[in-house]
């Protein structure tokens, strides 16, 4: 039996069957193996050298399209499926790129696109070659019924028709936006408000302030003290603001620019302040204006054996959280919790263990020297 025969025997060669090589692997009696070569002349399976076979030996026909890279173009921006890599066909068009990534969306700049090619050279670090194209309206698929383009107010849509771009191999694609393009931008505003409601931004530096004065202002109940301000963007959650100052001063700090999705609720006013944690008594203690945070542990029976009264700390009503501050050993300032505030007091860290005599030696070193340092002035 020979190499043509074996061929036409397993019904010839398939369509895409590669024809300058063919592998034969032959086994011989010491268990050792060799490697026979030949190749095709046609599609019929003749081949270039017809081997005589031998009793074991495996007959290799490559495949092209197993050997063939995939090539592909990559589209982003503007379109529904941005970021996309579409497998590439000879003959394939930017029109048919962004059909395949689901059509532009809205937003998307219709005067022109960008595509970055390879070069054909890499000398001076050359990676890429862009050329801006242009689109047109045919490139927009979604209509009415009657024909007529669905686009946003504001949409530049070219009429002129765009000549067709043929596309190369690992082309990527960049639809842009229209510049300052976005969509309506809402943030909710509740509580003692004139007019609570979700506000669409008029503009993109609109800040806090602004925006309650579009909704009328506090009603006579409010306590912009205790204001809850919310941002969802990248989870940041709530920031603490005070609102009295940004209402006094338009250029204070708080006063955010306001972004898609914040939200902002004035509460009523609440004469109490909340004690919890490591307490003997948790519990709700009338507030006392000037009293600092130890009279409202106290109130609540003070901290209990496991209860770290040192770390104990203030979150204030518009969720700024404050903490005492001890200055030289000697003497702690303690916050003033305010209406609707909640004092906490943590446990102890076990692992937090201080060596008093190292202390109480490095204490007795200092007013030493400052005794000898008295007595040298005294002189």
């Amino acid at each position: 039996m020979t190499l043509h025969d074996a061929l036409r025997r397993a019904g010839g060669l398939k369509p895409d069957a590669f024809l300058g090589s063919v592998i034969i692997t032959r086994l011989h009696s010491d268990s050792t193996r060799t490697v026979l070569h030949s190749a095709l002349l046609d599609t019929t399976g003749t081949p270039s050298n017809n081997i005589t076979l031998a009793d074991g030996d495996e007959i290799t026909i490559f495949s092209t399209t197993e050997m063939r890279a995939q090539r592909y173009v990559t589209i982003g921006g503007a379109v529904k499926r941005s970021g996309l890599q579409i497998p590439y066909r000879e003959g394939m068009t930017l029109r048919d790129a962004i059909l395949l990534s689901g059509g532009l969306i809205e937003g998307a700049l219709l005067t022109e696109a960008e595509v970055a090619s390879l070069p054909d050279t890499r000398g001076a670090g050359i990676t890429a070659i862009t050329t801006k194209v242009a689109l047109d309206s045919t490139y927009l698929f979604d209509r009415g019924a009657d024909g007529r383009l669905i686009v946003p107010p504001g949409i530049i849509v070219p009429t002129q028709p765009a000549p067709q771009v043929l596309l190369r191999p690992y082309d990527v694609i960049s639809i842009r936006w229209q510049p300052d393009w976005q969509l309506q931008q809402t943030v909710s505003l509740r509580g003692e408000i004139q007019f609570p409601n979700d506000y669409a931004l008029v503009t993109k530096t609109e800040r806090l302030s602004d925006l309650i004065k579009r909704a009328g202002g506090f009603t006579s109940a409010a306590y912009p003290g205790g204001v809850i301000f919310i941002r969802k963007r990248n989870n940041i959650g709530r920031i603490g603001i005070d609102l009295p100052a940004v209402m006094r001063d338009p250029d204070n700090v708080d006063n955010l620019q306001l972004i898609d999705g914040d939200s902002i609720f004035i509460p009523k006013f609440t004469p109490v302040v909340v004690v919890r944690g490591a307490v003997n008594s948790p519990v709700g203690v009338a507030y006392v204006r000037g009293q600092s945070l130890d009279y409202y542990v106290r109130s609540a029976g003070g901290a209990t054996a496991q209860g770290d009264r040192g770390r104990a700390y203030v979150t204030q009503p518009n969720g700024k959280v404050e903490t005492s501050h001890r200055n030289l050993l000697l003497w702690q300032s303690h916050p003033q919790p305010l209406p609707g505030s909640a004092v906490t007091v943590p446990l102890k860290d076990p692992n937090d263990k201080r060596d008093w005599l190292a202390i109480a030696t490095a204490v007795t070193s200092i007013l030493g020297s400052l005794v000898a340092i008295a007595a040298i002035i005294g002189r």
